[in-house]
C-alpha cells in the first residue's frame, strides 16, 4: 500500500516500525514508575508526536523522550508535572534558537569529523547500554538470545517477505505475554482512557529550567538537532533538512505535548538509524509506530508497563546493538583523511565517557578541529 512517495505502508515499514524500541520504551517505562503521571497520557501523546512526525518529514524520523531529562527524573530528583513543566520551557528556548537562525550557523560551525564523532559517541553509548538490558536477564541464556536476535536480524536484514526485526520482536512480545505476564492480576488494564495532563508547578519553572532544561541542550543540539541532520543526509540522500525545520518540529512538539500529558520529546540520530537498519525507508513506520503507543494508551494504557516490563531485555539489547552498528559504521568516510578519523574516535570516546559528554565531546572537538587546522593539518571534505 502506498498512500505517497514517502508514507508507504508494507511488512518493511512494519518491521522498521520497531527499529526504535530499544531506546524509547525502557525510558518510558522508568519514568512511568517514577512518576504518577498517567499512563494514557504519556503514550497517546508519544503516539501523536511519532505520526505527526511521519508524516511531516515522509522519512522515519524518530521521536524520542529527552534522556537527559530523563536521567534526573528517574532517580526520583523531579516529579512528572515538573518534567512536563520542562518540556514547555526547552520548547520556547528551541523555538527562539530556530526561529533567529542560530541552528543554522552551529551546522556550519561545526565540522564534519566532529559531527561524525558525536554520532559514533551516541552508538558506543548504545551499544553500552545493549550490553547492560543483555546482563539483565541474568545467567547465560540472555547472552543467548541476544546472540540468536543478532544473528536473526543480520540473516534477515535484506528479507522483504519477513523482516528479522518483525519476527524477533513479535516473537518477544508473544513470549513475554503467555510466560512472563500473569493477566489476573493486571486487573482493570483494559478500557478506554481519556488522556490527561498532570498539575505543573508553576512556581518552580526557575528549578525546571536549571535542573533539567539546561542539562539537556547540549544533547538535544549535538544528537537531536544536528547529527540527527547528517544522518538524514547519510541515509536518505537528497531529502535533507535544515537545522531551522528540524528546530521547529522538537520546539513544536515540546509546545504541544504536554498539554495532552505527555513528557518532552525530541529528535534522535539513533532512533533514525535504527529505524533505517530494520527496513524503514519512508514515513509509514514512524505513523505505524505512533499508532501502536496511541492504541496502547487509549485501551491498554493500565496493561502497558506490566508487558512491557516483561519484554526481555536481552532481545531490546540486541536490537540496541544493531543501531549502535549503523551509527558506528559512518565513520567509514573519514577514512581518507587520518587526522578526520582520528578526531572523530577521540570525540566519540569524550561523548560515550566523559562527564556531559555531549558537550565536552562537541567543544573540545570543535577546538581540536581549529587548532589542527592552524597548524596545517588537512581534514576529509566530506560535507557534514
Amino acid at each position: 500500500m502506498r498512500l505517497s512517495p514517502n508514507i508507504q505502508f508494507n511488512r518493511r515499514e512494519l518491521a522498521g516500525a520497531f527499529g526504535d524500541i530499544g531506546t524509547s520504551l525502557p525510558i518510558i517505562v522508568a519514568i512511568l514508575q517514577a512518576t504518577n503521571l498517567p499512563g494514557a497520557g504519556v503514550l497517546v501523546a508519544f503516539g501523536l508526536a511519532q505520526i505527526a512526525t511521519g508524516l511531516l518529514y515522509g522519512l522515519p524520523m524518530p521521536v524520542q523522550p529527552l534522556k537527559a531529562m530523563a536521567v534526573v527524573v528517574i532517580a526520583g530528583q523531579a516529579s512528572g508535572g515538573l518534567l512536563q513543566l520542562a518540556g514547555l520551557l526547552i520548547g520556547v528556548i528551541m523555538l527562539g534558537l530556530s526561529a533567529g537562525g542560530a541552528l543554522d550557523w552551529l551546522g556550519r560551525a561545526i565540522p564534519a569529523c566532529v559531527v561524525r564523532g558525536v554520532q559514533a559517541g551516541l552508538g558506543l553509548s548504545l551499544a553500552r547500554t545493549a550490553t547492560d538490558l543483555v546482563a539483565r536477564e541474568g545467567g547465560a541464556w540472555g547472552w543467548i538470545a541476544a546472540v540468536a536476535a543478532l544473528v536473526l536480524l543480520g540473516l534477515m536484514r535484506k528479507t522483504h517477505r519477513l523482516p528479522g526485526a518483525l519476527l524477533v520482536v513479535g516473537a518477544a512480545l508473544v513470549w513475554a505475554a503467555v510466560y512472563r505476564v500473569d493477566w489476573g492480576t493486571v486487573g482493570p488494564g483494559f478500557g478506554f482512557v481519556v488522556p490527561r495532563p498532570a498539575p505543573w508547578p508553576w512556581d518552580q519553572w526557575a528549578a525546571a529550567l536549571t535542573l533539567l532544561v539546561l542539562p539537556q541542550l547540549p544533547l538535544s543540539l549535538s544528537n537531536s538537532l544536528i547529527a540527527t541532520q547528517q544522518t538524514v543526509r547519510d541515509l536518505f540522500p537528497g531529502r535533507e533538512f535544515t537545522l531551522r525545520t528540524i528546530g521547529l518540529t522538537y520546539a513544536g512538539l515540546n509546545l504541544l505535548v504536554p498539554w495532552l500529558g505527555g513528557i518532552p520529546v525530541c529528535h534522535g540520530c539513533g532512533g533514525l538509524a535504527g529505524y533505517y537498519a530494520l527496513g524503514a525507508r519512508s514515513g509509514g513506520a514512524v505513523v505505524i509506530h505512533g499508532a501502536l503507543w496511541v492504541g496502547a494508551g487509549l485501551f491498554f494504557s493500565g496493561a502497558f508497563v506490566t508487558l512491557a516490563q516483561a519484554f526481555p531485555p536481552a532481545v531490546l539489547g540486541a536490537v540496541l546493538l544493531f543501531e549502535a552498528a549503523v551509527l558506528v559504521l559512518l565513520l567509514r568516510d573519514q577514512r581518507a583523511a587520518p587526522a578526520g578519523l582520528a578526531l572523530a574516535a577521540a570525540v566519540a570516546l569524550l561523548c560515550c565517557f566523559a562527564p556531559h559528554g555531549y558537550l565536552t565531546g562537541l567543544v573540545a572537538g570543535v577546538a581540536a578541529h581549529c587548532a589542527l587546522r592552524a597548524a596545517g593539518v588537512r581534514f576529509s571534505v566530506v560535507k557534514a
